[in-house]
C-alpha cells in the first residue's frame, strides 16, 4: 500500500508538470522568434507554470496529510520537501527575472523600470510580490547555515509563511495569467489543484488537530525527572483508545501554560500507548523544552499528528533491530514495548554519553520480552559514537532485520550508510534523525 502511494504522488506530481508543459508548447512557447524578448518571455511563462505545480506540492508536503506522512516517512518526506522548494523557489525567481526582461524587450536597462511597472499596475502584482517576500524569508531561513542559528519554535514560525506566500500569488496567476485561465481544462485543473492543497492545509494541519484536542481534552497529568536535564510529561485525556497513535511515533505538541503556548515541538511518545495515558520524554536542549520540566498538573495540551514511520506497520520482518542515540531512544523505547515479538527477535542498541535513559525499563522489557539490549556509553568521540561501521560486528545478522534508527542527523546518516553498506536493503531501513 505504501509502495502504491508513493508511486501514484510521483505520478501525480511528474503528469502535472508534464500537462502545464505541454499546454505551454501548444500556445506556441517552442514556436517564439529572438526579437523584442520573446523567447525570454517564453522561458518566464513556462518557468511561472512550473514553480505553480511545484509551489502547490510544496504546500501538501507541508500539510502533514496522513497517506503520505505513512507511506514515505518523516525523514523521506523532509527531503523531498526540502528539494521540491529550492527548485520550486529557484524556478519563481527565474520567472519575475524572465518575465520582467521579456517584457522590456531584452534591454537590461530597461527591466527595472519595467519590473515597477508591472508591479503596480498589473492586477494581482501587489500581492504577488508580497507573496515572492514571504517565499524569500522562508527559503533564506531554510538554508542550513541560517537554520542552525535559530530556535526550532522561530524556524517552525517563519516558514508558516510559505502558506501566506503561496496564497497571495493566486490572484495574479488567474487575472493575469492566460496559461492559467486560456480554457475550460486549465480552470478545472488550476481550481482543482489550489482547492486540493487549501483543502489539505485547513483539513491537516487546521481541522483534524482542532478537533482532536478538543475530543480527548488532553491535559499534563504529571511531570517525573529522568536524568539530568531530561523529563517525563505524563498526559491523560478523555478516550484515548480513540486517539489513532502507535508507539514510534511523534506528535506536535503546545502546551498552553502562559507565554510561548503557540510555539510547536515535536516529541515522540515514550511508552507505549495504553488507550488511558501518553507520555513524551523530553531533553533539556535550550529552547522551549527547558519549561516542560515547570509545567504543571491539569495544564491544557493541543497536539497536531501523530506523525512518523518508525512504528510496527513498517514492519516486514519478524527480527528487528533498534539503534538510538541519546535522546533518540525515545521512540525505540516506545517501539520495543509496542511490537509483537519472540524472544531474541528484538536487539536493542543505545549510544548515549552520560546516564542512560529507560535503563530500568529496558531490563525489565528484556527480561519480559527476550528483548537482548546493548548499552554503548562513553563521551562523544569515542569508539563507536564515530565509528558506525561497528554495528555489523554488534549484531552481525542484521542485513536479515527491520532496521530503526534514531538520532542527531550526522550521526544517523553514518549509521544509515554503514548499515545499507552492510547488505541491508534500503526498504528495510526505516531513520527519523534530529539536531544534536
Amino acid at each position: 500500500m505504501d509502495r502504491a502511494v508513493r508511486l501514484g504522488a510521483g505520478a501525480a506530481l511528474w503528469l502535472s508538470l508534464l500537462l502545464v508543459t505541454c499546454w505551454w508548447v501548444a500556445d506556441g512557447g517552442l514556436r517564439t522568434g529572438l526579437s523584442h524578448g520573446a523567447a525570454v518571455l517564453g522561458v518566464g511563462q513556462l518557468s511561472g507554470l512550473v514553480a505553480s505545480v511545484l509551489l502547490l506540492a510544496q504546500v501538501v508536503l507541508m500539510a502533514r496529510v496522513p497517506v503520505l506522512e505513512r507511506a514515505f516517512g518523516q525523514d523521506r518526506l523532509a527531503r523531498i520537501h526540502r528539494v521540491v522548494g529550492f527548485v520550486g523557489f529557484d524556478l519563481m525567481v527565474l520567472h519575475v527575472l524572465a518575465t520582467t526582461l521579456g517584457y522590456a524587450g531584452g534591454d537590461l536597462l530597461a527591466s527595472p523600470g519595467w519590473l515597477w511597472r508591472l508591479t503596480v499596475d498589473y492586477p494581482g502584482m501587489l500581492l504577488a510580490a508580497a507573496g515572492t517576500l514571504c517565499l524569500v524569508l522562508v527559503v533564506v531561513t531554510s538554508v542550513r547555515a541560517a537554520r542552525r542559528r535559530l530556535r526550532y519554535e522561530s524556524w517552525h514560525l517563519l516558514h508558516l509563511y510559505a502558506y501566506l506566500g503561496v496564497g497571495l500569488a493566486l490572484p495574479h496567476q488567474l487575472w493575469t495569467g492566460t496559461q492559467f485561465v486560456g480554457s475550460t481544462a486549465r480552470t478545472v485543473f488550476w481550481w482543482t489543484a489550489w482547492a486540493l492543497a487549501a483543502g489539505a492545509v485547513l483539513g491537516w494541519r487546521l481541522g483534524l488537530p482542532a478537533y482532536r484536542t478538543l475530543r480527548h481534552d488532553l491535559r499534563v497529568t504529571s511531570v517525573a525527572h529522568e536524568a539530568p536535564g531530561v523529563v517525563s510529561v505524563y498526559v491523560g485525556g478523555r478516550r484515548l483508545d480513540r486517539l489513532p497513535v502507535s508507539a514510534g511515533q511523534f506528535l506536535t505538541w503546545r502546551f498552553l501554560a502562559g507565554p510561548g503556548w503557540s510555539r510547536a515541538h515535536p516529541y515522540s511518545l515514550s511508552a507505549a500507548p495504553d488507550g488511558r495515558s501518553l507520555r513524551i520524554t523530553v531533553k533539556d536542549l535550550g529552547d522551549g523544552s527547558r519549561d516542560v520540566a515547570r509545567l504543571r498538573p491539569g495544564t491544557r495540551v493541543v497536539v497536531e499528528g501523530p506523525y512518523g514511520r518508525l512504528t510496527a506497520r513498517a514492519r516486514r520482518r519478524r527480527h528487528v533491530l533498534l539503534v538510538g542515540a541519546g535522546v533518540g531512544i525515545t521512540p525505540l523505547r516506545a517501539l520495543a514495548e509496542g511490537l509483537e515479538c519472540a524472544p531474541g527477535e528484538v536487539v536493542v542498541v543505545h549510544r548515549h554519553s552520560g546516564q542512560p535513559l529507560f535503563a530500568r525499563e529496558l531490563d525489565v522489557l528484556a527480561r519480559e520480552r527476550g528483548l537482548h539490549v546493548i548499552d554503548l556509553p562513553g563521551p562523544r568521540g569515542s569508539s563507536y559514537a564515530h565509528d558506525p561501521r561497528a554495528l555489523p560486528r554488534l549484531v552481525p545478522d542484521l542485513v536479515h532485520r527491520e532496521v530503526y534508527v534514531c538520532g542527531p542527523d550526522a550521526w544517523a546518516a553514518e549509521v544509515s550508510a554503514a548499515v545499507l553498506d552492510a547488505g541491508l536493503s534500503r526498504d528495510h531501513l526505516h531513520v527519523e534523525s534530529f539536531r544534536w
